[in-house]
């Protein structure tokens, strides 16, 4: 059955100011609601309508639920998705390397990619977090945040997969960078097979060695502002 669901995505690579923009919409409409969030929303429709059709349906549809939502309801929404199931997980690499010494690695390398492009602030997430990812791509380096993205694309289309089924409003959000990206074929849908049966790697022996390295202590910070990058680039 997740054959059928994985043509999510585009044939060509887009414009970089689209890539930027979509990129940055998604990001923040997967931030934790708050009444800040709520009041952008007629900003995040507004900046949706540039975008190709494709994209700016999720994007539109998903801001529409969250602004005709009790915020209350979204908040305890956001948590169940997010934070009480493994497969809502945001973080990148924990579908791929589970909690094992191969993540630490990779949450290092993430830290350094970010480090090359000039991107030195901090944030309370992890370098692997999604929005940290799109952020990233949107306000510093396109072509840095594509091969990340692509190289854990599976990750990506396992939470898609997971929230689609759940019927999760958040899935379009997931649905939108998935469309910014090449379409699947061989290994990758073979990837993404093999994670939606087996799952993240059973824990080696934990991330304890990585929490004091100070390469994983500074982290990226989602973007200060979305809707102006997706406006002026």
């Amino acid at each position: 059955m997740w054959r059928k669901r994985l043509r999510m995505a585009t044939s060509h690579r887009l414009p970089d100011a689209q890539l930027r923009a979509a990129w940055a919409l998604a990001a923040l409409l997967l931030e934790y609601p708050n009444p800040e969030l709520v009041a952008r929303l007629p900003l995040v429709r507004q900046a949706a309508a540039d975008l190709p059709a494709y994209l700016c349906e999720p994007v539109c549809r998903l801001a529409d639920h969250l602004r005709t939502t009790p915020l209350e309801r979204l908040q305890r929404d956001f948590v169940e998705t997010f934070d009480h199931t493994r497969r809502g997980c945001l973080y990148l690499t924990y579908f791929s390397c589970g909690d094992t010494r191969k993540r630490g690695v990779a949450l290092v390398q993430l830290k350094q990619a970010y480090r090359r492009a000039g991107a030195e602030f901090t944030s309370d997430e992890l370098p692997d977090h999604l929005c940290v990812v799109l952020g990233f791509g949107a306000e510093y380096d396109v072509d840095g945040a594509w091969r990340i993205l692509n190289d854990y694309r599976a990750s990506l289309e396992v939470l898609r997969i997971a929230l689609q089924e759940k019927d999760s409003p958040w899935a379009d959000a997931i649905v939108t960078v998935s469309r910014t990206l090449p379409e699947l074929a061989g290994d990758d849908a073979e990837q993404i097979a093999r994670l939606i049966e087996a799952g993240p790697p059973a824990e080696e022996v934990g991330l304890a060695p990585y929490a004091a390295d100070p390469r994983l202590s500074e982290h990226l910070n989602p973007l200060p502002d979305y809707l102006a990058v997706g406006a002026d680039r």
